[in-house]
């Protein structure tokens, strides 16, 4: 029997340094993870590593922007030499610009394509040869409730996350004689510097808690628990799943 541990992962997580994806690299280290954290402010970055590392965690961190594909081969590069092989891939990038459609620039919403979802692509893309190196591997990615549903944050964001959570099901079912797990994890309204937006202004909060029955938004460690778990092989029967984390707004009526 698997315990409840990552002992002896390797793991690599994208937009570590702050919101949902410190806590998911919080979590993974705790369980015993060495991880290799990314994120575009190398200042922020080194002092989450810092903090991290004083803990005693295996943690260290590469600064750059996963949407340049410059830096996503240099990164890859990296990360094989430091490892050899990728047990765990959190991919957490993600932004949003919030206006009616056709508000968008073209040159806008393409921006949120290659940011949210193509970047992600090309992750999972070259991340493969370490993952199936792996023997047993989990990718988790980072989609929203946007993806499902219309939560007046903008079409484009909902049709990347959409997007997200598709290709997991492909690539779940294509990977699987690599014994390579594929699964996405869809937030709702979680209190994050990108959410703040949003929660910071009183009548959409209102609408917010009212939409869901635990009334209130998420904690990013409430994210985070559940990427540790899909990470872990106590999950290792878990595959091409999207698992809404919402206190209960996807499952309300009236």
């Amino acid at each position: 029997m698997s315990a409840w541990t990552l002992a002896g992962k390797k793991a690599l997580i994208t937009g570590g340094s702050k919101g949902i994806g410190l806590a998911i690299v919080e979590s993974i280290v705790h369980l015993g993870a060495e991880v290799v954290m990314v994120a575009r402010n190398e200042k922020e970055l080194n002092s989450c590593v810092q903090m991290l590392q004083q803990r005693g965690f295996k943690a260290t961190g590469i600064a750059g922007d996963i949407s340049d594909r410059a830096f996503r081969s240099t990164l890859i590069a990296e990360v094989n030499k430091r490892f050899g092989k990728l047990d765990i891939l959190v991919n957490n990038v993600g932004t949003n610009v919030r206006k009616q459609f056709v508000a968008y620039s073209e040159d806008e919403y393409r921006k949120l394509f290659e940011t949210n979802l193509f970047s992600l692509t090309e992750m999972a893309r070259l991340c493969y040869p370490l993952l199936k190196e792996s023997g047993k591997a989990s990718m988790i990615n980072i989609a929203s409730v946007a993806g499902s549903i219309d939560i007046q944050s903008g079409p484009p964001y909902g049709m990347t996350k959409a997007a997200i959570i598709q290709l997991a099901k492909h690539l779940a079912v294509e990977w699987a004689q690599d014994n390579i797990r594929v699964n996405t994890v869809s937030p709702w309204y979680i209190d994050t510097p990108l959410a703040q937006p949003v929660l910071t202004d009183p009548e959409r909060l209102k609408k917010i808690i009212e939409r869901t029955p635990m009334k209130r938004v998420g904690q990013p460690e409430e994210i985070a628990s559940l990427v540790a778990f899909l990470a872990m092989d106590k999950s290792s029967y878990i595959t091409g799943q999207n698992i809404n984390v919402d206190g209960g707004m996807m499952s309300k009526g009236l």
